[in-house]
């Protein structure tokens, strides 16, 4: 039975609406009390949070919308939400149980209370790292997955460029490709990044697009015969720049276009008749519109993690204290790997 003892909770608050890049001083630690017992009168479940996730998506979630969105925003004076992994310390409902590990949309804070159940995944695989749930089987593992697989049709042999190839999604994109058959290149904004890509996830090629006074030549010249597919992370100059050296029939899932996130004006694309005359097929997606084939993603992955065919790396930092500073960096690429700040241990 859960204590009933109250106790310290930390928090990170989200002062108020952001225009333009964001800064460490929009967010707040403050330090509130909660009581180690889900009410009698709800279905909720009380967790304590071990891992959060920090996502480019996010940024969004800063600003005020003037109209709908696919996110809601963050409430000034309330905690940060965001994806984790956390342990249930007391439950209300039937699906879940003291114990039990998830992962899924929780508040960045020692201690969260919440009857949003549908939106946390039970942990039943604990023989692969924890924290992989904030990322390699969590949210970006699965845009990655639904991405290539699902919009992006690969066949053996396809030539395949992925954007921020060296990020949460980016990274794994580029070894199922390869798993595929591919042909892959990624570019990364460091000569570390680039590294990273050729000799730990097997990348054929990859390039520092900061390095590159014409991307469009740049991609001429990893792809001399055009690009099949491009898995989009970026936008503005870097997609108009691939839209010139798409094949026909190509396809573009767009992921996400952070080279955007921070601008008050967003750069236009001046090519966009690629897509006709070369009959290609771009569409967005929003991963949670796809979280039905989680159970085929585990089936698929997993045995490629435990067999090491699968590479992940993580940017891990330490205490929630560093959670700011840590999603801040994500829009200067600071990380390297999968962004993630580790709580507690369980």
């Amino acid at each position: 039975m859960a204590s009933e003892s109250e106790v310290s909770n930390k928090q990170i608050i989200f002062k108020d609406y952001v225009v333009g890049f964001p800064k460490e001083s929009d967010m707040e630690i403050r330090t509130s009390k909660i009581l180690l017992k889900v009410p009698e009168d709800s279905t909720g479940i009380l967790l304590k949070n071990l891992y959060l996730s920090c996502d480019p998506y996010m940024r969004s979630r800063m600003s005020k919308h003037d109209r709908p969105t696919y996110v809601t925003s963050f409430q000034p004076g309330s905690p940060i939400t965001g994806y984790g992994v956390a342990k249930v310390v007391d439950s209300r409902h039937p699906n879940f149980k003291a114990g039990d590990l998830v992962w899924g949309m929780t508040g960045w804070e020692e201690y969260t209370l919440t009857t949003l159940t549908d939106l946390f995944f039970k942990i039943e695989h604990t023989d692969v790292p924890l924290s992989y749930y904030t990322g390699l089987l969590g949210m970006a593992g699965m845009t990655a997955y639904v991405g290539f697989y699902e919009l992006g049709s690969p066949k053996k042999g396809d030539r395949v460029y992925v954007s921020a190839a060296s990020g949460a999604v980016g990274q794994l994109v580029g070894q199922l490709a390869k798993l595929t058959g591919c042909y892959v290149v990624g570019s990364a904004g460091s000569k570390d990044k680039v590294d990273l890509l050729k000799n730990k996830f097997g990348f054929d090629e990859a390039f520092n697009y900061k390095e590159e006074e014409d991307l469009d030549a740049a991609l001429r010249r990893y792809f001399p015969e055009g690009i099949d597919i491009y898995f989009e992370n970026v936008g503005g100059k870097m997609l108009e720049a691939v839209l010139s050296n798409m094949r026909n029939n190509g396809r573009i899932p767009v992921c996400g276009m952070i080279s955007q996130y921070n601008l008050v004006e967003p750069e236009g694309v001046h090519n966009l008749f690629n897509i006709t005359t070369k009959r290609i097929r771009m569409e967005g997606f929003i991963v949670g519109d796809y979280y039905h084939l989680y159970p085929k993603y585990l089936e698929m992955i997993l045995p490629h993690i435990r067999e090491g065919k699968i590479s992940y790396v993580e940017d891990v930092a330490e205490g929630l204290e560093s959670a700011p500073s840590a999603l801040i960096g994500l829009y200067s690429g600071r990380n390297v790997g999968k962004q993630l700040v580790v709580i507690a241990q369980e």
